[in-house]
């Protein structure tokens, strides 16, 4: 594992389950390039001070509540979240342009604000009930054409979107990818989900990775094996040659 680059490539995300004693699961990642996801089970959980820990930790967060309302009340959120200086934060394409342009004026570049096109767990017959037209792949394009015109810094989207995404919004724009697993490892509720190497040879900038290593045996051997994928395939990538199958 070199993972020399500024960006940070894992984003390890924490439930109620290590969000008790966060610091003691930590500190077995001490020293990793990593980063830290709160979503809103652990958040509404424990609050702020949840957030106190993490910086206080060392670690970069991503702070993911996914906010969704007017415009008004977006930009006030977004605001406010911004004291606890997130590294990202995010939001729902869906709110509309009018509702991520207000989110990126109020974060004022002071964090980065990103945008969930389709939850990974939708399947094209979820999406077909929603009334949205297409397949995911279709819909999640249009959104990162939209979050893009909007100043927003990039998206949230599964793998299986990243090289499209990628190729149409360009390599300055964020692409932060869950449904991430290894090779041999449960699926769980995401229905998108590919391996930590093509997710970032197809062009992910960021991983977000729960269960496998949160739930593995060795937190901090899973983490560094799926760096070790992340380093293969930026420089697989570099080169346009695939090693890993």
């Amino acid at each position: 594992m070199n993972s020399s680059e500024s960006t940070t490539r894992i984003y390890v995300a924490l439930t109620s389950e290590q969000g008790e004693s966060p610091g003691e699961f930590l500190k077995t990642l001490e020293g990793l390039p990593i980063g830290v996801k709160i979503g809103l089970e652990l958040f509404v959980r424990r609050g702020p001070k949840l957030l106190e820990q993490i910086k206080e930790v060392g670690f970069s967060l991503f702070l993911d509540l996914k906010f969704h309302d007017i415009p008004f009340t977006v930009a006030g959120a977004v605001c406010s979240a911004c004291q606890w200086e997130p590294d990202i934060m995010n939001i729902h394409a869906s709110g509309g342009m009018a509702m991520m342009r207000a989110a990126a004026e109020a974060a004022s570049g002071r964090t980065k604000v990103i945008a969930v096109t389709i939850l990974t767990s939708l399947s094209d017959d979820d999406l077909s009930m929603l009334g949205i037209a297409g397949n995911p792949g279709d819909a999640v394009l249009r959104m990162a054409s939209m979050v893009q015109d909007a100043g927003l810094d990039g998206v949230v989207c599964s793998p299986s979107e990243a090289k499209d995404v990628r190729s149409a919004a360009g390599e300055d724009f964020l692409i932060v990818t869950p449904g991430v697993r290894p090779a041999g490892t449960s699926h769980d509720d995401q229905r998108r989900v590919t391996t930590p190497y093509k997710a970032i040879f197809d062009g992910s900038s960021s991983l977000v990775v729960g269960r496998p290593i949160t739930r593995a045996e060795n937190p901090r051997k899973a983490a560094v094996n799926i760096f070790d994928e992340i380093d293969r395939a930026l420089v697989d990538r570099a080169s346009g040659q695939v090693t890993d199958t």
